[in-house]
């Protein structure tokens, strides 16, 4: 063999090595298939905050399920129910003082303490401990009166609006939260399996009986949340998480999502630091997602599910986030899996479309391209309420849902997306389909259109927090939605930069 082809050769088997060293997980618990589980609750109102008060009894909405198996097999719970249950007034270690009192500050340092309880230290990577999954369930009543969110980041005072649903004072409030700390249970041929789950209600007086894990169907009047995490010990196959969402014409924006959440700094949608399953932050175009999903109930025709929903926040101008709400933007894509979901872009409305569509080969489609652009791509777009120059016509998201202002890219099945292995057709992935999906999330998630400040340095696409699940968009009636999440892994493509 001339050298000339030994060089050739080795230069190949390098690069090979090189792939195959680089292809790691990006979550601490690659696939859920890890025995000792680590997952965490958090509970929201309208703008991703705890408002001014906890529920009755309940403690601050952060809760968490971890624990190690000892020798003999019994588990061995980190964090225990006077951790979860602990609320504004209650000191803990590490708890700063302006924050004993105040509701939303509590949740914050809250979450951090049952991080440091939960924390994984990985020996792959030792500098990057992590800490759960993260269960996320959101209230989108609204109370305008309230003076509770802000407009943009910018605190206003109240107002009349019959924009959002709300039955009166108290309709932001929190949930009332019910704890099945993981247990062993042995059947009858001797098979172990590991068994939890977080459930709840949002009616502070829930109609009888009382609620805990399986009572779904005890009355059509409360609202409902369950997540059930269930494994077969030693087995190494993944945990399965069983979700279950109801709406009532009370709550009739019910969101549940079970999200891989940085491990420090600002995940999508909050201004303070958190905790999470991402040890790497990945980054555009490198990286994929798989997953397996199975949908049972649908969750009606305004449940807006999302086979992947990703988030992220860096500023108009490309700049990294950085606590302040005025400048800050959370930017989500979501792709939207329900058949029943309509797309808002369309050429007689081209301001709910995207400003162009970039194809796999990097071809640039214009909106007012009528012959060539996917509207039935795309649900809706909208932009920043804070961006200074938008091309006309433009529509501006939502400024109230979080603390700052926000940016979404929401997709629709459509075989433009084929090529990154999402839905191509309305009803894959949907009720009887249930599949294993890898997504290149990077791969799409680097072509969409964002908006960003003229002549700035464009920014670094890195995802503080991805996530599956349902937002019932205010629906008309009671619905009742139901899945299962299991094999979640973020797959990194290529080695992330160190500053990431």
């Amino acid at each position: 063999m001339k050298p000339s082809l030994l060089l050739v050769v080795a230069c190949c088997l390098a690069a090979q090595l090189f792939d195959a060293a680089n292809a790691a997980s990006a979550v601490g618990d690659p696939g859920m298939r890890r025995d000792e589980l680590r997952v965490a609750f958090e509970a929201w109102n309208f703008c991703n905050e705890v408002g001014n008060e906890e529920a009755p009894g309940m403690g601050s909405p952060r809760a968490a399920d971890c624990f190690h198996i000892s020798s003999n097999g019994s588990l061995i719970h980190k964090v225990t129910e006077v951790d979860n249950k602990l609320g504004v007034g209650k000191p803990f270690p590490g708890l700063p003082e302006k924050a004993l009192n105040d509701p939303n500050l509590y949740a914050v340092e809250k979450e951090l303490y049952l991080g440091s309880l939960c924390e994984v230290a990985d020996h792959t990577a030792p500098t990057k401990p992590w800490q759960f999954w993260m269960i996320m369930l959101k209230n989108g009543n609204y109370d305008t009166r309230s003076g509770l969110c802000p407009k943009n980041g910018e605190k206003v005072p109240p107002f009349i609006s019959g924009q959002f649903p709300c039955f009166g004072k108290g309709c932001m409030n929190q949930p009332l939260l019910y704890h099945q700390p993981t247990a062993v249970v042995t059947s009858e041929n001797g098979i172990k399996t590991m068994k939890g789950g977080f459930s709840g209600t949002y009616d502070l007086v829930p109609f009888p009986p009382p609620f805990g894990i399986g009572t779904l169907g005890d009355s059509s009047l409360n609202s409902y949340f369950e997540v059930v995490w269930e494994k077969k010990v030693g087995d190494g196959g993944s945990w399965i998480f069983r979700h279950k969402l109801r709406t009532t014409k009370f709550y009739p924006w019910l969101m549940l999502y079970l999200r891989a959440d940085a491990t420090k700094g600002f995940s999508c949608g909050y201004h303070y630091d958190s905790r999470g399953m991402l040890k790497i932050l990945p980054e555009s175009p490198d990286f994929k997602v798989k997953l397996t999903l199975d949908i049972k109930q649908g969750g009606g025709p305004k449940s807006q599910f999302y086979l992947m929903d990703i988030g992220s926040c860096w500023k108009n101008d490309g700049r990294p986030c950085d606590g302040d709400v005025l400048t800050d933007v959370t930017r989500y894509s979501e792709m939207i899996i329900n058949p029943e979901t309509q797309a808002w872009c369309s050429p007689a409305s081209m301001n709910r479309c995207p400003p162009y569509h970039i194809t796999p080969n990097n071809i640039k489609i214009l909106r007012n391209d009528t012959a060539h652009f996917p509207y039935s791509a795309y649900h809706y777009y909208c932009a920043p309420g804070n961006a200074r120059f938008l091309e006309f016509p433009d529509s501006t998201c939502d400024p109230y849902s979080n603390p700052q202002a926000q940016e979404l890219v929401q997709l629709l099945p459509h075989p433009v997306w084929a090529e990154y292995g999402y839905p191509s057709k309305r009803g894959e992935g949907w009720v009887g389909d249930g599949r294993t999906w890898e997504l290149n999330v990077g791969a799409l998630s680097s072509r969409l259109y964002f908006y960003q400040d003229p002549g700035t340095r464009p920014a670094r696409r890195i995802w503080t927090s991805l996530d599956v699940g349902t937002e019932i968009f205010v629906s008309n009636k009671e619905e009742v939605a139901e899945w299962t999440l299991s094999d979640f892994d973020v797959i990194l493509t290529s080695q992330p930069p160190s500053s990431a």
